[in-house]
């Protein structure tokens, strides 16, 4: 096996996406860019998509990370609005798309048409994460369009199922479609809170950080694969899962805890990035089957089709934000009432990925009498075109967007003091919890001993608080930034003096790592105190 094209594009990815974080451009966007230029390179490898890697290995760890770092409470508080998206919207545009392309297409079938429009129907986990992240939106349009992406795939999978046993000749009926879906939806559920709570049994009863870091990046793949082996939604067990032990995860040793995160940063940055690259790295193949149709063909149904796409948001998100409203007292007193603003953010924040990508691959050659599946190729291509169109179109100018509409963001200073309460309190009953221990012989102190945990939780009271101070006068600096800078100095000195004595054989490589690790510990504290 040649391991070297593999290299390669991981390699080449992540130099990209690093590069990205120096630019105002979106490391997705970058890549696909970066993916599209590179494709036509002379000597660039093929790098095929193939729907049996993507789907249980490459997607269960993005939707892990993502559900691990969402929010059970707030999911929860916006169920409504995450539910009409995750599963109105996606069947809604499934049908609206299928039958805009059975009209504008020449001699494609109308099953055919609806697997098209299931494969662009699903919002991209990762590309909405990013985005969001990015521009800074409010906490409820960015739960809104993270919890919609999380779920959202097992619908349009389940929708794709449907449509395609209907393409290929299986005779597919109504009824057999909704129970398809209820079975994948109910199953995949099912299994997500069936393993959930063994697997968090599991976790915190692990001591060592390795095995339960190496438990943790091994429970996507098993929740994907259990799912599917009962003909559930792997995307849903994987979602459950990830949600609940996500909203545990203070139970976990702490160990375990920065442990994991270090790790699953590096595996969702280098997934993500070669991700995006491969969506870029597509084109060639794309292209190479559509040679029957006239190019300005193609382009108008691309064309159509990305403004289908489009639209079918903004008139689906419309009234599914403002008619519950109207029709139920209960709604409106349990919901703030949304602006004009929310919904044109939600419509437009809605790029496609690498899993319609996916999912478009997997359409079959032919059907059951052995013919070809018809228009497979223009279906790739479309795919592509819409995935490209919105995460360029949409991507670009969803922040000018947020701008232009004077969207409000976070209020930092808000944030900043409920934090500071929330320690206040927390500290309170720290040092409560201290007095009470140290009453206690058994648990006797020399004094110095004890007057420094207290000037620990001083310390952390305090943070918090200072974080509200102005900006060096001089420097321009905030505190935070002074005091991470002044603390690195004085951790770089007594680095440099360990190695020194390593070097002079005082101490061994085996103390010198210990003490390492100990300052590094500390700098991290530092870092997240101030963050």
């Amino acid at each position: 096996m040649d391991v070297m094209p593999l290299l390669m594009l991981v390699a080449g990815s992540v130099a990209v996406a690093g590069a990205a974080r120096r630019t105002p451009v979106p490391a997705p966007l970058l890549l696909v860019a970066v993916g599209l230029a590179v494709s036509y390179l002379p000597g660039v490898p093929h790098y095929g998509l193939d729907p049996e890697v993507v789907l249980p290995l490459v997607l269960p760890p993005l939707l892990y990370k993502e559900g691990t770092e969402s929010s059970y409470l707030d999911l929860r508080a916006q169920k409504r609005p995450v539910g009409l998206l995750s599963i109105g919207y996606v069947l809604f545009a499934t049908f609206v798309v299928g039958w805009v392309a059975y009209l504008v297409v020449p001699g494609l079938p109308l099953p055919a048409a609806l697997v098209l429009g299931a494969v662009v129907a699903p919002t991209d986990a990762v590309a909405a994460a990013a985005i969001a992240r990015r521009v800074g939106l409010p906490s409820r349009i960015t739960t809104i369009l993270q919890g919609e992406s999380l779920l959202n795939d097992a619908t349009a999978i389940t929708a794709y199922k449907v449509a395609l046993a209907a393409a290929v000749g299986e005779g597919a009926t109504w009824a057999g479609g909704i129970e398809e879906f209820l079975r994948a939806a109910v199953g995949g559920v099912v299994v997500g809170l069936v393993l959930m709570v063994p697997i968090h049994w599991l976790r915190t009863r692990l001591k060592e950080a390795l095995l339960q870091n190496t438990l943790s990046l091994l429970i996507p793949f098993f929740a994907y694969a259990v799912a599917e082996q009962f003909h559930g939604s792997g995307v849903l067990a994987v979602v459950v899962v990830a949600v609940y032990l996500g909203h545990r995860a203070w139970e976990v040793d702490f160990a375990t805890r920065l442990q994991e995160e270090a790790v699953w940063r590096m595996v969702a940055f280098l997934l993500e990035s070669a991700v995006f690259a491969l969506i870029g790295l597509q084109l060639p193949v794309v292209l190479r089957g559509i040679r029957e149709y006239q190019g300005m063909d193609a382009l108008w149904y691309a064309v159509v089709v990305f403004v289908v796409v489009v639209a079918a948001r903004f008139v689906w998100v419309y009234p599914a934000a403002f008619l519950p409203r109207l029709l139920s007292r209960k709604i409106r007193e349990r919901e703030e009432n949304p602006t004009w603003r929310a919904p044109i953010v939600t419509s437009w924040a809605a790029m496609r990925g690498v899993v319609s990508l996916a999912i478009a691959f997997s359409i079959p050659l032919t059907v059951h009498d052995g013919s070809p599946f018809p228009q497979r190729d223009l279906i790739l291509l479309l795919t592509f075109a819409t995935v490209i169109g919105t995460l360029v179109a949409q991507g670009l100018t969803l922040a000018p967007l947020i701008r232009l509409l004077k969207f409000p963001g976070r209020d930092q200073q808000a944030e900043t003091l409920a934090e500071a309460n929330a320690q206040a309190q927390a500290s309170l009953a720290a040092e409560s919890r201290l007095d009470e221990l140290l009453s206690d012989d058994r648990n006797a102190l020399p004094p110095p001993l004890a007057d420094r945990l207290r000037r620990v939780l001083e310390r952390r009271r305090n943070a918090v608080w200072e974080r509200l101070g102005q900006a060096n006068p001089v420097t321009g600096e905030s505190v935070d930034d002074t005091y991470r800078r002044l603390s690195r100095e004085m951790i770089g000195a007594e680095r440099e003096v360990f190695v020194r004595l390593r070097d002079l054989r005082y101490i061994d490589d085996e103390m010198l790592r210990a003490l390492l690790r100990r300052l590094d510990l500390e700098e991290a504290a530092v870092y997240r105190e101030t963050a």
